[in-house]
């Protein structure tokens, strides 16, 4: 999976940067040209000598130490990697990747790269718990870095907690499993919908759905990483969207249809995430309503279903929905599936602890033509979209010809 492979291992400064030798060497034996930068402080806790003898490559530490003077260093290495791994991350250099600083050889290389980015943080878990680390992973995550996540154990600081950096073997898994699906769905076309519609009552009101549009975007942001072309139609969200992406914004159901059948025709796999209002206001009022006695009637009308619009047009486009649902889940679910012509769907109890809106985790089901598909356990909504587009990637041979 790994072979000729070019990965950057970057090595910060903590004490499980001794770990740092054996994921060089694992990702040495399974084939990949492994270059190691390494910081200053990392330095005091293992020899550039070690890995040099690991990775059988020079080892940088200092961005001033040009050796060849046909490259700029930091700037050759950036183009010429297939994945850049920081292995242990520290908070201070999960804080110079989220600030953009660039003042040594790993950040001043993080910083030109345009290759995928694994991380795997190590620290005390005060430390990975403070809100600005957090706000910083969560910053690099919306810009499409991956993570592995840090183990619960015996720290270095005496605690027993969350915060050891993950071992060398799963690092080295994550590393191929990113390989064996980085691929999967290029030259592929992929249109996402996420959020919520708006639709308006008069210039200060609205009606609309709960979405803050993260397992959309979460889905799209897999796919970019996938190597597919990834356009997203995005209501109200309170999300930020991912990087890489064609982003379309839009308001109301109305303006969501338009905009995503404009675009049908090109697009290979359609993923339909966003939380579309039923119904909206039959007249919509110039100004605001005033209120006038204890109660407001209002008047509301059908709004055109989009993804059944979309099943009864699709031709080669493999299309999945989704089913928010609060009982009778696999009932519901099949039921939309084949009235509304889907390819998958991806249903969900909105009222079980983690699944609901808003936040980060989910709890799936995908369901096919002969019924329940898989059964996700509570995963973050990150992993639930890139095992959603797993299961997309293996059925595109059916669907579309050739496949991937």
């Amino acid at each position: 999976m790994l072979k000729g492979k070019s990965i950057i291992l970057g090595i910060t400064g903590g004490i499980a940067a001794y770990k740092g030798a054996a994921l060089c060497s694992k990702l040495t034996q399974a084939g990949a040209k492994v270059n190691v930068i390494m910081t200053e402080s990392a330095t005091k806790f293992i020899t550039p000598l070690t890995l040099q003898t690991l990775s059988r490559n020079p080892v940088y530490v200092d961005t001033f130490d040009e050796r060849d003077p046909s490259v700029v260093s930091h700037i050759d290495l950036a183009d010429h990697a297939d994945l850049i791994v920081v292995a242990p991350a520290t908070a201070n250099v999960l804080a110079k990747l989220a600030g953009g600083h660039a003042d040594d050889m790993l950040s001043t290389t993080l910083l030109a790269a345009t290759c995928p980015i694994l991380i795997a943080p190590a620290m005390n878990v005060h430390m990975y718990e403070h809100p600005a680390v957090v706000r910083n992973i969560e910053l690099l995550a919306s810009r499409g870095a991956m993570f592995v996540e840090p183990g619960t154990g015996q720290l270095a600081c005496g605690y027993v907690a969350k915060g050891r950096l993950a071992e060398p073997e799963e690092i080295v898994a994550a590393v191929e499993a990113w390989f064996a699906v980085s691929g999967r769905l290029r030259g592929r076309r992929v249109l996402v919908t996420a959020g919520g519609t708006m639709e308006r009552l008069d210039p200060v009101r609205y009606i609309t759905n709960d979405s803050s549009g993260k397992m959309g975007f979460a889905i799209a942001e897999a796919a970019r990483l996938m190597g597919a072309e990834v356009t997203v139609v995005a209501g109200r969200t309170t999300a930020a969207p991912p990087s890489g992406v064609a982003l379309v914004k839009v308001e109301s159901a109305q303006q969501m249809l338009e905009a995503v059948t404009e675009l049908y025709d090109e697009m290979d796999i359609v993923v339909k995430a966003a939380a579309v209002a039923d119904y909206r206001a039959a007249s919509i009022s110039g100004t605001k309503l005033k209120k006038d006695g204890e109660r407001l009637t209002l008047a509301l009308e059908r709004t055109t279903d989009i993804l059944e619009t979309l099943g009864k047009r699709k031709k080669h486009q493999f299309l999945v929905g989704f089913a928010a649902e609060t009982e009778q889940i696999e009932r519901y679910a099949m039921d939309k599936l084949r009235r509304k012509h889907c390819d998958l769907i991806v249903a969900n109890d909105v009222s079980a602890d983690g699944a609901g809106f808003n936040g980060d985790t989910n709890i799936v089901s995908v369901y096919g033509e002969e019924g329940l598909i898989e059964a996700m356990p509570l995963l973050s909504k990150r992993e639930t979209a890139s095992r959603l587009l797993e299961l997309v990637a293996e059925r595109l041979p059916q669907f579309g010809g050739s496949g991937v």
